[in-house]
């Protein structure tokens, strides 16, 4: 190759590269003008005030939002009557999430360098930090009890799914009123099967509240897993059945939603939702046949919102809670809900 032809080579590589920044400018660019344009396939989100307090015009749907954009992970609200619309985004981010009466609990991952750390934060009805807490793994679970007073999270201090049998969590209770935080569920005492139970595989996740004193939860012990009946006060977990997990109180305090371990189904996909009577510990099935991996709300005394995975990592899907109807897809790319108003 001659030095003429050397130097046109580099000339023309200099031209390619210099088009090829100043298209990536431009494209830059592009994107920060269109933060608030609805991505491909996905809903519009623009940025704006949220407020966990509950409409007096309706009912306010808050949730993580999963579009792609600017504003993923972010809480996000709509009308719970028009759960399609456009998507309010509050800059605030959240991996699991849960509101009522005006207070949040909101569980955050600070990015390091070299290993990422989880918080519990305690919002107030402005999405201002309350309170903040370190938490010892990877969040999973988080719930507000009906008079705001309490919130509960799970985390993963070992393992990151429930699906098989090794893993371990950690459940916390903390009064807003008080700030007294209850950091570890498994140091209360258990009553399984009307005795005292003590055993080092005792593992508790999923709170539900039935009111500031009185919560449900799922024990897991000896390869089994039990629905318990908390007394924050007295500290004591009581077993009142078997093969319950990550448990939600119905409004009228009379029947859990549960995932349930069903014998056949594959050991990756194990569960089905079912919803138990607590007056009569009757099993009801869902209409839903797919595993359901998620704690599931309660949108109303008859219908259950729960996620499942989707093209953006999950979408909202309801279902009658006594087992008639079928299933039907409320809310692409969202996670981990809360409905505020009534």
């Amino acid at each position: 190759m001659t030095r003429t032809t050397r130097l046109l080579v580099l000339l023309v590589a200099m031209l390619l590269l210099g088009t090829a920044g100043t298209g990536a400018v431009l494209h830059a660019a592009d994107r920060s003008a269109r933060r608030d344009v609805a991505q491909p396939g996905g809903p519009l989100v623009t940025a704006g005030p949220l407020s966990l307090r509950a409409p007096p015009d309706g009912r306010l749907l808050v949730f993580r939002n999963l579009a792609w954009g600017p504003h993923r992970d972010e809480l996000a609200s709509v009308p719970a009557d028009r759960p399609e619309g456009p998507r309010t985004a509050s800059g605030v981010p959240c991996l699991r999430f849960h509101a009522a009466a005006g207070t949040g609990i909101c569980l955050q991952a600070e990015r390091g360098a070299l290993q990422d750390t989880y918080r519990a934060v305690v919002l107030d009805a402005g999405l201002h930090e309350l309170r903040h807490f370190p938490v010892a793994g990877i969040p999973t679970r988080s719930r507000v009890s009906p008079s705001g007073h309490l919130a509960a999270w799970t985390v993963f201090v070992s393992g990151d799914s429930y699906a098989g049998t090794d893993f371990s969590t950690r459940t916390s209770i903390v009064d807003t009123r008080d700030w007294t935080r209850y950091d570890n569920l498994e140091e209360f005492s258990v009553v399984k099967d009307g005795h005292p139970y003590q055993s080092h595989d005792v593992n508790i996740w999923g709170v539900t509240f039935a009111d500031d004193s009185t919560f449900y939860a799922t024990l897991a012990t000896g390869g089994q897993t039990y629905l318990v009946h908390g007394d924050l006060a007295a500290r004591t977990l009581t077993t009142l059945h078997q093969n319950v997990e990550c448990p939600s109180l119905s409004p009228d305090g009379n029947r859990i939603a549960y995932k349930k371990r069903v014998p056949g189904l594959s050991a990756d996909a194990p569960w089905r939702l079912y919803v138990l009577d607590l007056a009569t510990m009757t099993e009801t099935a869902t209409a839903e046949q797919r595993s359901i991996d998620d704690q599931a709300l309660w949108s109303d005394g008859d219908t259950l919102l729960y996620a499942v995975p989707g093209d953006f990592g999950a979408d909202l899907w309801s279902t009658p809670a006594d087992g008639s109807g079928e299933p039907h897809r409320l809310l692409d790319a969202a996670l981990a809900p809360a409905h505020l108003g009534r």
